[in-house]
């Protein structure tokens, strides 16, 4: 674990974390993650996620987008939508949301874009023979 958000912690914004992050307190707000994010037993998050992978064990409110799999651990609650590759949904786990388990890169619109190719324009396009 690169960040760990302890029991009596609450935190309120955007959480920008390079590597895993476990949260045992409380986050309000958005959580961008280049990891795994882990919502421990004890945790309480009210946000929008964006991982590689997601492991929720404790009560989520918010909408998590992952680029390979989420986990609902048994003793979770999970409100909010889910979009991921692969979905584990242990017995006991209460969801209330959509699923959606297309291949597509995660984009909640969070993250700045990829800069794409321009085109370089020469500056006469005329043939010569």
């Amino acid at each position: 674990m690169n960040t760990i958000i302890g029991k009596d912690t609450v935190i309120t914004g955007t959480l920008d974390i390079k590597g895993a992050l476990r949260v045992d307190g409380t986050v309000k707000g958005t959580i961008i993650c280049s990891d795994c994010v882990t919502v421990g037993a004890t945790g309480h998050v009210e946000a929008d996620i964006q991982a590689g992978t997601a492991i929720i064990a404790g009560h989520m409110t918010g909408n998590v987008l992952t680029a390979e799999k989420i986990e609902l651990q048994s003793k979770c609650e999970m409100e909010g939508d889910i979009r991921t590759k692969s979905l584990v949904i242990e017995q006991g786990a209460i969801f209330t949301g959509s699923c959606s388990m297309k291949e597509t890169q995660p984009d909640l619109g969070l993250l700045p874009k990829e800069p794409q190719e321009q085109e370089v324009m020469a500056g006469n396009s005329e043939d010569i023979d």
